[in-house]
């Protein structure tokens, strides 16, 4: 069961309406990196889950992002409101598709289910889980950016607030698994090359070297052709 009370979770109040701004924020309502798309996304994974509390934990996360998505949508709303008739406007998508939020991007294209990464192994879904909140921040991160009202600013910084705080829980979660650092998850057993790294990328004659391709993790294998030759 489902009960919406008419007030968002953080405070929305714009107070200069900017509709060229009002498209840029599509792309967290109508967007890949968006509110619905994670919504959606933890809401449908929690039914993969059968650990009770990460179960809880991705059904509590996606009534957030819905509470997000309204915000979302009310900034739209507020910054294209009575601002019909200016310029501004009418250069914007909501002069052909109305004021307020739409399942659009900031470009224009439709929301999709494919931008919603589910798969039904808590261990894989949560990985993706911390994947998604990390490019949302980042939007919202390039969205305060180009922000001029102090308003949405602040908004918006709660917002990015928020996907720090998701993806703390979501490694946390993996943590309790055992699954934060380990890469491994499912039945099938690797072959013997899970530890071989290839030097692929060359440059002349030194070659980059990290814990990423080092012992006692990887066996570096400084040329492959020669190796497999």
């Amino acid at each position: 069961m489902f009960f919406h009370k008419k007030e968002p979770i953080h405070v929305v109040n714009v107070s200069e309406a900017n509709p060229r701004f009002a498209q840029l924020l599509l792309e967290q309502f109508g967007g890949a990196t968006g509110e619905l798309t994670a919504a959606l996304q933890y809401w449908v994974q929690s039914f993969h889950v059968e650990n009770a509390g990460i179960k809880d934990m991705l059904q509590d996360i996606a009534i957030e992002e819905f509470g997000h998505l309204e915000m979302v949508g009310k900034l739209i709303e507020s910054h294209t409101k009575n601002t019909d008739q200016t310029e501004a406007y009418k250069s914007t998508l909501f002069a052909i598709r109305g004021i307020g939020p739409h399942f659009l991007d900031s470009q224009g294209s439709a929301w999709t289910a494919n931008y919603i990464n589910e798969g039904g192994d808590v261990v894989r879904d949560l990985r993706a889980n911390i994947a998604a909140e990390a490019g949302a921040r980042q939007t919202y991160e390039e969205l305060i950016k180009l922000a001029t009202d102090d308003g949405t600013k602040k908004t918006l910084v709660h917002l990015l607030t928020r996907e720090i705080s998701h993806t703390q829980m979501f490694m946390k979660a993996l943590d309790s698994l055992g699954k934060l650092t380990d890469p491994l998850f499912g039945n099938i057993q690797p072959d013997e090359t899970v530890a071989l790294y290839y030097n692929l990328s060359t440059n002349g004659s030194q070659d980059e070297r990290g814990p990423w391709n080092s012992e006692p993790t990887f066996k570096y294998i400084a040329d492959p052709l020669q190796k497999h030759s």
